[in-house]
């Protein structure tokens, strides 16, 4: 149980693995207006970054469940080095099953909606860990311009223009599941570029010093093409944002 290869190879350096800066990352937290101690589940966690600045700076305890063996080894590496270790943890396992075992007052999937089969699915999944009155975060793209036809959405690695909503419309969704938005942090091109462009040179010095590794041509093949792939489409057309939400 593990992510492919590719994707890990492509974000093994980052942090944060959603185009937010850490300085949105830690703008998010605040706004949410959270007493210390709060408790958080952040299923698909990756690296860990949320949760353990979160826990450094704002004073929150919690868990985070990956599939990746990596990030989960890189998450537990940084609560070391941040000296949370004592308040959160990181658990390797398929996020689209777990519940919490208490109620937590924070429950997230911050960019990683796959898990619930969409929007409404992890909206119910996360519910299930969420006490009465708590916060939900849901992270997910939407469609900064609409693109004008089928090929342009493939290009922004969606399946087809239906995938994703206006910001607008995304927001109604929440709404017609029975939830309030109460807050949001919406990536810019700025942080688009800086979660597009960190792939590039991570990518660049992985081939150098694996040149004979099976993927190789793969990782050869994505770095000349995604830096003009990503300037034409995903920089223009795909916006991403961190939604807060209450039940109604």
């Amino acid at each position: 149980m593990d992510l492919p290869r590719i994707f890990t190879i492509r974000e093994s350096g980052h942090r944060i693995h959603d185009p937010l800066t850490p300085e949105k990352l830690a703008a998010l937290g605040e706004a949410l207006h959270l007493a210390p101690g709060t408790r958080v589940l952040d299923l698909a966690s990756g690296s860990g970054e949320m949760l353990c600045t979160w826990a450094r700076d704002l004073g929150f305890t919690g868990t985070g469940v990956d599939i990746s063996t990596l990030f989960t080894a890189q998450a537990q590496a940084r609560a070391a080095e941040l000296g949370v270790a004592d308040r959160v943890e990181f658990v390797h396992g398929d996020a689209s099953g777990h519940v919490a075992d208490q109620p937590v007052d924070l429950a997230c999937c911050v960019g990683a909606a796959w898990i619930g089969n969409g929007v409404a699915g992890t909206a119910e999944l996360l519910s299930r860990s969420l006490r009465p009155g708590g916060l939900m975060l849901i992270g997910e793209p939407y469609w900064r311009r609409t693109p004008p036809d089928e090929e342009t959405a493939k290009a922004c690695h969606a399946t087809s223009i239906a995938d994703y909503l206006p910001l607008p419309g995304l927001i109604e969704q929440f709404g017609d599941l029975g939830y309030d938005v109460v807050e949001m942090m919406l990536a810019d091109q700025d942080s688009w570029d800086r979660y597009a462009a960190a792939q590039w040179l991570t990518m660049r010095r992985w081939l150098d010093q694996n040149p004979d590794d099976e993927l190789a041509p793969q990782v050869r093949a994505e770095l000349t093409a995604e830096p003009a792939r990503y300037a034409r489409y995903t920089r223009e057309y795909l916006g991403w944002g961190v939604f807060a939400l209450m039940k109604r």
